[in-house]
């Protein structure tokens, strides 16, 4: 596109394209440090962006306002950089961490959460204009959510707030949506701060012990886990042939613990409480006879669940079913339930009343 500058914003533009390798260079640096810090400091985000301005748009940017450029240190988007978080309430933290990072500009940075307009949604960022040491050329740093990020893209393609006219009724419906938006958006934010304090209170009721008071449940499961509650009879197990433990996922058996009826963990305390005996004699006559030295960690989880299922009556199709749970659905579980069953029936567990 033919652009218009006169000879002061020529001279600016002239600067650009002589500092542009070192302005590519610095782009890439903050870019990386920017990113190190984030890993650092634990912060997980949907997305960090960052572009260099093109001569193109930095020519049109002085051809409307040149004037209030005295170089092209003046300029504070020459390097621009969007962090996108998944939650709000993760824009605080990221914004903590850039102002420990870098030099900011407060005279202009600008917090756009604070705009109070129906329909200013996607237009909340927090933009800092930050220094980096040594280096002339200030730069910017975006702070949006994801669903910020999206109106603002929807907004742009539909061209809202380009100066067009739009009819009344879009605007209006974009203003329904855009606060439908923001809800979402800190909904969000408060599930995800009530479910912490969900497992914060687990791990509690865990460590005390009141298990009885927990229900079973993916975290509450993996809190659990954290106690190593097979550890005993995986190690008596494996103290048959002097074995070694092998370490595997054990997440697998929470959906087998809850087939077999277990609500809390107070009621998967008690399964391996009763049947670990049981399981080790499952255990020990099918390893007993062999030179196995390395077994996997689910072997004791596994024997415990195969002798409650034994016990409680729910034989070769409760075994079947165990299996088809935990390895997906095959003619080879039928026959491992068939080869279980019919070892387990000259085991003492099965004799005793």
């Amino acid at each position: 596109m033919q652009r218009y500058l006169d000879p002061h914003c020529e001279m600016i533009l002239e600067e650009y394209r002589d500092n542009l390798p070192e302005i590519k260079k610095k782009a890439e640096e903050i870019n990386a440090k920017l990113n190190s810090m984030l890993k650092d400091a634990g912060l997980l985000v949907a997305a960090l962006e960052y572009r260099v301005k093109s001569e193109d748009s930095l020519a049109g940017k002085l051809e409307l306002k040149g004037s209030k450029y005295a170089s092209l240190e003046d300029i504070t988007d020459i390097i621009g950089l969007r962090v996108i978080t998944f939650y709000t309430d993760d824009i605080a933290k990221v914004s903590s961490a850039i102002e420990r990072l870098f030099e900011v500009d407060w005279a202009n940075s600008v917090d756009k959460r604070k705009a109070h307009e129906i329909d200013s949604f996607g237009y909340l960022s927090l933009h800092y204009i930050c220094y980096a040491p040594g280096f002339p050329y200030r730069f910017e740093i975006q702070l949006r959510t994801v669903l910020q990020h999206a109106w603002a893209n929807m907004n742009h393609d539909t061209g809202y707030k380009s100066g067009v006219e739009i009819p009344k009724s879009y605007l209006r419906n974009l203003s329904r949506l855009a606060g439908i938006l923001e809800l979402v958006d800190e909904q969000f934010s408060i599930i995800r701060s009530e479910l912490t304090d969900y497992r914060r209170r687990v791990r509690a009721l865990v460590a005390s012990g009141n298990l009885s008071e927990v229900p079973l449940d993916g975290d509450t499961y993996r809190s659990f886990l954290e106690l190593e509650p097979f550890d005993t009879l995986n190690k008596r197990i494996a103290a048959v042939n002097q074995a070694e433990i092998h370490p595997v996922s054990l997440l697998p058996y929470l959906q087998v613990f809850k087939l077999i009826g277990c609500k809390t963990l107070g009621d998967l305390e008690k399964v391996i409480r009763d049947y670990s005996d049981a399981a080790y004699q499952i255990a020990s006559y099918q390893i007993g006879l062999t030179d196995l030295d390395i077994l996997a960690s689910s072997i004791g989880p596994q024997n415990l669940c195969v002798a409650f299922i034994l016990k409680s009556g729910g034989g070769r199709a409760g075994i079947r079913m165990m299996f088809d749970l935990l390895n997906g659905e095959s003619s080879n579980n039928d026959t491992m339930a068939e080869i279980l069953v019919e070892q387990a029936n000259s085991l003492p567990f099965m004799n005793n009343k």
